[in-house]
């Protein structure tokens, strides 16, 4: 629901005493860094929903970031897939020693509320990669309507988008992933799956994403014994382009929106990134029907 970050290099600082300053891009850090084996996402074959654009996007840098060099973005539209595709295979590129050709990013068409469709590009990823390893159903709509005001037609696309379409999504990752082993795969539902949102009203939408909660609990003792995991992060109030360009059009309600916070703040979309990778990783293969929640403390109080 908004839109990925431009890359920007980075300062990493060592010891002051041993190491001069040496500036790195986000994307690849020292060769000396060491990082838990088991959180590469290298070798792993992946796909994201709704990756145009928003957290679905910084989703796939972040696998990129992690080693990942198979991926399928998938979105409604697919020139904007594509476009997506390759914008991050370029950026991938930028001050690396990788090169665009050591990249396999497709980008493909899918409405998620279709199972047709789904099952079309889970096919194509087949076709493509031979193998689907770890899967984020971010595909999702959110609108403010009363109840009392709230259309049903709009009410019955939300619920075939931010429902239908993270089973479907689910079910045809499971059907391929099992066959190969098992895989990942992660739900992306909300912190109002388990609050009231205020002061916006958001019954509908509030709803579905306490469905994919539960969906994700009930999916993964299902196919807990097949080795496919299935997991739910929940973000908070988080500063995408398109939430930057709501708030700057009513700016008490972000301070509302902060107030109620406990750590005073709205998350930066890359915030997700850590719970995203240790997720779709082999470093959480003994956690499966569990949430994430990356809201700030929101939830606590």
């Amino acid at each position: 629901m908004a839109f990925g970050l431009i890359s920007r290099s980075l300062p990493i600082i060592s010891r002051t005493a041993v190491r001069s300053c040496v500036i790195q891009t986000r994307f690849y850090s020292s060769p000396n860094k060491k990082t838990l084996p088991s959180l590469s996402m290298e070798g792993k074959v992946c796909m994201v929903t709704g990756a145009a654009r928003g957290l679905g996007n910084e989703f796939c840098r972040a696998f990129i970031q992690s080693g990942c060099t198979s991926l399928a973005i998938v979105d409604l539209k697919e020139q904007e897939a594509v476009d997506a595709a390759e914008a991050l295979v370029a950026e991938s590129c930028v001050n690396s020693n990788m090169k665009p050709e050591d990249f396999n990013i497709i980008g493909l068409e899918c409405d998620v509320s279709s199972e047709r469709s789904v099952q079309k590009a889970y096919q194509q990823i087949m076709d493509t990669f031979g193998r689907i390893d770890s899967v984020v159903a971010s595909a999702g709509i959110v609108e403010n309507y009363s109840a009392f005001d709230y259309p049903f037609d709009r009410i019955r696309r939300l619920y075939d988008i931010n429902v239908h379409g993270a089973f479907f999504t689910a079910r045809e990752a499971a059907r391929n992933m099992i066959p190969n082993g098992g895989g990942s795969i992660i739900f992306i539902a909300s912190m109002s799956a388990n609050i009231v949102n205020i002061p916006q009203p958001q019954t509908p939408y509030n709803a579905s994403k306490a469905a994919v909660k539960h969906m994700a609990s009930s999916l993964a003792v299902e196919w807990a014994k097949k080795n496919v995991r299935v997991n739910v992060i929940s973000p908070g109030y988080m500063l995408t382009k398109l939430t930057k360009t709501i708030l700057a059009h009513d700016p008490e309600l972000k301070k509302t929106w902060e107030s109620l916070t406990p750590m005073g703040k709205m998350g930066e979309p890359e915030d997700l990134s850590g719970a995203i990778v240790f997720l779709a990783s082999d470093a959480s293969r003994f956690i499966t029907g569990s949430e994430i929640r990356v809201d700030g403390g929101y939830c606590v109080i």
